[in-house]
């Protein structure tokens, strides 16, 4: 290498980067060919994307069938999302180049980038057809496949891939082919993959749990999801599946406690402060499980479900104002629901506030004209109210959805008997 280039390298690692490259650029005019190579490899190593691919495009116009620059520049502009130029430079690299065959699985990735699957496979399966036996193009076509979801077929290739290597580009080959069992349903192969895996990271642990939930060994998600968090316990994901397996394993204390050590870590996960709510409920708490539940609707205001669950904490208590006070808020931050005009309607008739209630019964009914409950509920209240009328077409509409409910067609009929007299 030319003691200047070499200098530019010593400089550039005494982090002297603007000095590095000043040398650099007044030497280019000196330079050979291959001296500019060597320049352009490492401007693209140090990240100065834009000078690279000037070099690489000036030694590309006088060395045009040189794939080596054609590559190099199609990686240049990768790095800069110009996809478009990478793939028209690398499809000019034709069958005869040795560098044929890694410009077809480079060509596959950007396609693959770009949502075009099929085109990509078809890169693949060229060079598949190049190489039958090359082990880095049958682990892109099971990537490829896996990640379009077609599972089945990308085993038939991860499987081809194991029988020459356990780990391709960083990835355990192994890890992938139980990921794709466990996608395609075959969750006992999958867990018999994931046993054989000898890894303890927290990303195998926690797709391990997941497969050996779905394969009937809640013992065995338990015991991966803990070592997930005793590994690392800033991933977040855990204690959500732990303590859901906690409680449905009856577990209801220990579920209590990893949700709020979630919490803690995560605080703005909603669904680790509904779960805690509703543990607190079960074990009597609920004061805390309102807390809980109430923090929830803050961080969502329209999460539908902690939501209606609050309401009906709040009915227990009969604490109906809360209810209009606190579905008013979520109201206020347009979030909508017919669900959320019902139990107004219910707060109100309950807090005996009459045109209320029936001005949220009617927007209710906009929309929950085909739900025999609700129809149900509101011909009661318009009969309490005195709209008879009313209140018979709405149990017609029921009796429409419902027409074996033999008590409230006798209902009906002394209604309708009540205003023939």
């Amino acid at each position: 290498m030319d003691p200047i280039i070499m200098e530019a390298v010593h400089l550039m690692e005494a982090q002297q980067s603007d000095e590095a490259i000043s040398m650099l650029e007044d030497y280019l005019p000196k330079a050979d060919d291959e001296e500019k190579f060597t320049i352009a490899e490492l401007f693209t190593q140090w990240g100065f994307l834009a000078e690279a691919a000037d070099l690489l495009e000036e030694l590309m116009q006088r060395f045009p069938a040189e794939s080596e620059i054609k590559i190099m520049l199609a990686d240049v502009y990768i790095e800069q999302d110009n996809d478009e130029e990478a793939i028209n430079l690398l499809n000019e690299i034709t069958e005869e180049d040795p560098d044929y065959v890694q410009t077809l699985i480079q060509l596959a990735d950007l396609y693959q980038a770009q949502g075009l699957f099929e085109v990509a496979e078809q890169k693949l399966l060229t060079a598949k057809q190049q190489e039958p036996t090359e082990p880095v193009i049958d682990f892109a076509l099971g990537e490829l496949l896996f990640s379009n979801g077609d599972y089945r077929e990308a085993i038939t290739y991860y499987e081809k891939v194991l029988q020459v290597t356990k780990e391709m580009a960083n990835i355990s080959v192994n890890d992938r082919l139980a990921e794709a069992y466990a996608a395609s349903g075959e969750y006992e192969t999958a867990l018999e993959l994931y046993q054989d895996i000898d890894s303890e990271h927290p990303d195998t642990m926690f797709k391990y749990g997941f497969t050996a939930l779905h394969a009937g060994r809640r013992d065995i998600a338990i015991k991966a999801w803990q070592s997930v968090i005793e590994q690392d316990m800033y991933y977040h994901t855990a204690y959500y599946q732990l303590a859901k397996a906690y409680e449905d394993e009856g577990m209801i204390n220990e579920a209590f406690k990893t949700a709020k050590q979630g919490i803690q870590i995560d605080e703005f996960n909603k669904e680790l402060y509904f779960f805690a709510g509703s543990i607190a409920h079960q074990l009597g708490k609920d004061e805390e499980s309102e807390k809980w539940v109430r923090e929830a609707i803050a961080l969502d205001p329209d999460y539908k479900e902690a939501l209606l669950f609050m309401v009906e904490l709040l009915k227990q208590k009969d604490k109906h104002e809360d209810i209009v006070e606190l579905i008013t808020s979520v109201q206020d931050t347009e979030a909508t629901d017919p669900l959320y005009e019902w139990e107004l309607a219910r707060a109100y008739n309950e807090l005996e506030s009459y045109q209320n209630a029936l001005t949220h019964y009617q927007e209710a009914y906009n929309h929950l004209n085909q739900d025999s409950d609700f129809l149900k509920e509101y011909g009661y209240f318009l009969t309490e109210e005195g709209r008879i009328e009313t209140a018979l077409q709405i149990f017609e509409a029921y009796l429409a959805i419902q027409p074996m409910d033999a008590d409230i067609e006798e209902y009906v009929e002394r209604l309708k008997d009540t205003q023939d007299t």
